[in-house]
């Protein structure tokens, strides 16, 4: 019993850490696209992919032309939100 509870914590520890290697080792490049998205009582950039905030702004109009100096620098695009959240418009700079 003992050698099939071993055998069975091997495989689960085996697909745990091929889980965590493919979560790591991602296909897709990172991206330097910039979204203006509504944070708190104003308007934030963040980058695509990131939980963290580049910058606040109490206006969207500020927070997109933050969004547009860093898609320049990188090649981006800026993907602009609505307060709701969907995507308003999208700006290319590559």
């Amino acid at each position: 019993m003992s050698t099939s509870k071993n055998s069975w914590l091997d495989i689960l520890h085996q697909l745990v850490e091929v889980f965590f290697k493919s979560a790591r080792t991602s296909n897709r490049p990172r991206t330097w696209h910039q979204h203006v998205v509504p944070n708190d009582k104003g308007w934030a950039v963040r980058r695509e992919g990131n939980k963290r905030i580049t910058s606040k702004h109490r206006r969207q109009d500020t927070a997109i032309r933050k969004a547009k100096r860093i898609a320049k620098k990188y090649k981006a695009d800026v993907i602009i939100h609505r307060a709701d959240g969907t995507i308003r418009d999208r700006i290319s700079y590559d």
